[in-house]
């Protein structure tokens, strides 16, 4: 096998109806591996599945709500009938209310944080017994440019995005010695259902793009290489690592 050939691994990629999940689910797909498309909206999640079987590429839908605890626990026997057990998995799926500090409820400060924060947690634990049998790996997370950095109306997603540097950490600390590494991508500003309200004013998507040290926002495709490297063997010896994916944003 290659260092970047997924073929023979199955990927399982959490939020893959649109956005950043749906994109790492083709750059997945396209290094070979065999991946099952979770999320909630089973229209676009089929639209996405079509473009990969398309593609000659192997993909199924898996539709469920994270958000209800009760589903995780069924997801790994659920994902594994497809084909067979998972091998990667992504963990994209997330939630940005986009709240002031006034407008924050318990509701939406829990819901926040259980689907950033605690869905990728149990998740990963329902599939790390299989991972752990075949002795490897590889779980990625999504972090945020407010794992770092505080913004307007961002409390409750930066916390959990803090929590997810801190959640990686900890996963690679008690998984990687049994050849299961655990990575962040935290990107920038791309173009994708969570950021519309961002990328609908153009005087801040410019203000934003002139912030990053390349001089543009992020492009969906920018995903791909991070994504497959993560997820490959060329990881091997890469775990508890936050990569930020932001064209030099978190530099200046």
């Amino acid at each position: 096998m290659g260092l970047f050939d997924l073929n023979g691994k199955a990927a399982l990629v959490t939020g893959a109806s649109s956005g950043i999940g749906r994109r790492q689910a083709l750059a997945l797909a396209r290094a070979g591996a065999k991946v099952v498309l979770l999320g909630r909206r089973r229209q676009a999640l089929q639209s996405a599945a079509d473009e990969l079987t398309g593609d000659g590429s192997e993909a199924v839908v898996l539709q469920a709500d994270l958000e209800d605890r009760d589903t995780l626990y069924g997801i790994a026997a659920r994902a594994a009938e497809y084909f067979g057990t998972i091998d990667i998995l992504v963990n994209a799926a997330g939630a940005n209310p986009r709240q002031s500090v006034e407008e924050i409820t318990f509701d939406s400060w829990d819901r926040t944080i259980n689907l950033n924060l605690a869905v990728p947690f149990f998740l990963a634990r329902e599939l790390i017994d299989g991972m752990q049998h075949a002795g490897w790996g590889r779980i990625i997370n999504l972090a945020s440019l407010q794992t770092v950095r505080a913004f307007k109306n961002g409390l409750a997603y930066g916390a959990s995005k803090g929590g997810i540097a801190q959640l990686t950490r900890a996963m690679a600390q008690a998984w990687s010695a049994m050849g299961i590494n655990c990575n962040a991508i935290a990107p920038g500003f791309f173009p994708t259902e969570l950021t519309k309200p961002v990328f609908e004013n153009a005087d801040l998507v410019n203000q934003l793009a002139a912030q990053t040290a390349i001089g543009r926002n992020g492009e969906l495709k920018d995903l791909d290489g991070l994504t497959v490297f993560l997820a490959s063997p060329a990881s091997d010896y890469v775990t508890g690592q936050v990569i930020f994916l932001d064209g030099g944003f978190s530099a200046k």
